[in-house]
């Protein structure tokens, strides 16, 4: 079983990945370590700022990543923001029925009530070096971006509105 959990910035993935393991004894692969270990590397001139270039240059490799656990019939929890929305046209039928998606998204209400917990609990399981760019306004955006781009490309999305609660 493959499960991949995505959304915008700040939405709890990682948080999601991390209960995910604890409860499934599931391996899962952060796209961010990933994504960071091969800039600080040289193996891309990327920088975090490129998110829509990351996408492109990062999902070929997680893609096949994913692939071959399929094969060797292991389970992985892949987690963040760098799938793309038409990731499902990379995979068979069969691999698709092995496949799970979570996609979380913000409400604009919850962001606005609830902003300083987003924040308070960015750090639960990683410690963000950087986190200055996290506003009200660009989580909002974030979060609008992730909705339009998964009712654009029909894919379930957890709607986190009223309280925060996800349920394995």
């Amino acid at each position: 079983m493959i499960i991949l959990i995505t959304g915008a910035s700040h939405t709890g993935k990682t948080a999601l990945a991390q209960r995910m393991l604890e409860t499934y004894h599931y391996p899962y692969l952060s796209i961010d370590h990933l994504k960071m270990g091969l800039i600080r590397s040289g193996q891309t001139a990327l920088t975090p700022m490129d998110d829509d270039k990351l996408t492109v240059y990062l999902w070929p490799i997680v893609r096949e990543m994913i692939k071959t656990a399929l094969e060797n019939k292991q389970n992985l929890i892949v987690e963040g923001c760098y799938i793309p929305f038409d990731w499902q046209a990379d995979f068979s039928a069969d691999e698709l029925a092995e496949i799970r998606y979570v996609c979380l998204v913000m409400s604009e209400r919850y962001i606005c009530e609830h902003f300083g917990d987003i924040r308070r609990y960015a750090n639960v399981i990683e410690q963000r070096l950087f986190d200055d760019e996290c506003t009200v306004e660009s989580v909002i955006e974030d979060n609008a971006a992730v909705l339009r781009g998964c009712q654009a490309h029909g894919l379930p999305y957890v709607w986190i509105d009223d309280t925060y609660s996800i349920s394995l």
